[in-house]
């Protein structure tokens, strides 16, 4: 017998050991290649930080600040990067929590009420949105936001809120808020806000651009006037534009009342985002602060109270 032809009795263990070695080598490049897919979101928004970074030092809105918006035939969406003054691990620990984004969405104008509700497993927001007055509850538009923690992670964290249907003939609103640390105990904060229209939804709008809101606009400039002074977008992104901005100082004002005592919180939080909406007011000023604050003091009332 040749030695080619007697018994090979170690290849079998080879075989196993160089199976166990390619099987340890493609676990190690899935993992990788995991967590890489995991990072993604954050690796994403740093990079937009970067970007921005010339705009986020100098701009119109005075602040760390840097506001997008786009129009479809049926889809408009806000979206705001920003720069806030409190560390990340606060900011995370203090925004995922349903019940606090119901104490961060009363602070907007057209919001009536909010309440956290379903089980842990599948928490919601049921919001009441109406005009910019007191009124009762049955005349306000329902929406049902599904809340979902989408990331909690040390170096990244996101918030989804989504309403399948709302007033009008609008759909698919969205809200969404992810967050990365910056040096020196600040956080980048995206916000997102979204939604879909119809016809119906849309013929209501050209009413309202067309009367209540014929003056109003945006804050993106689009070129100038003839007087040199400049000429804003207004329609639809000058809405989505100001409702954006609404809820971004409402997670601000949210966030920095949080080193008051508890019972200092709410009025702070009141002032602090009037003030602010007050340094835009040629896009955000729709009432005086001492009516602003009585219509808000009713409605946390409400809000508080048994359903």
């Amino acid at each position: 017998m040749t030695q080619f032809s007697r018994p090979v009795r170690w290849l079998p263990a080879f075989i196993e050991r160089a199976c166990l070695v390619l099987l340890a080598l493609s676990a190690a490049t899935f993992c990788s290649a995991v967590s890489a897919a995991d990072n993604a979101p954050a690796e994403a928004l740093r990079a937009k930080y970067e970007s921005l970074a010339p705009t986020l030092r100098n701009n119109v809105f005075k602040r760390a600040l840097h506001l997008e918006s786009n129009e479809s035939s049926s889809d408009l969406k806000g979206d705001i990067y920003a720069v806030v003054d409190h560390p990340f691990a606060k900011v995370e620990s203090s925004l995922k929590d349903p019940d606090v984004w119901c104490d961060v969405l009363i602070l907007h104008l057209n919001t009536k009420l909010c309440r956290a509700e379903g089980e842990a497993s599948a928490p919601a927001l049921v919001l009441y949105v109406g005009r910019k007055y007191d009124q009762p509850l049955d005349d306000a538009y329902k929406l049902r936001f599904v809340y979902k923690l989408a990331a909690s992670a040390p170096d990244y964290f996101e918030v989804l809120l989504n309403a399948a249907a709302g007033p009008v003939g609008t759909r698919d609103y969205r809200i969404a808020l992810e967050a990365i640390p910056l040096a020196n105990d600040k956080t980048l904060v995206h916000l997102t806000y979204a939604y879909s229209y119809g016809l119906a939804a849309r013929l209501a709008m050209q009413t309202y651009l067309a009367t209540v809101a014929r003056e109003k606009v945006g804050f993106t400039v689009l070129g100038k006037q003839a007087d040199g002074q400049p000429e804003y977008v207004g329609g639809v992104r000058g809405v989505v534009e100001r409702n954006t901005m609404r809820y971004y100082l409402a997670i601000d004002a949210y966030l920095g009342s949080l080193k008051l005592p508890a019972g200092e919180q709410f009025d702070q939080r009141l002032k602090t985002w009037f003030d602010a909406s007050e340094q835009y007011a040629l896009q955000l000023h729709e009432m005086e602060q001492a009516a602003y604050v009585d219509m808000k003091h009713a409605e946390n009332e409400r809000q508080h109270k048994a359903p």
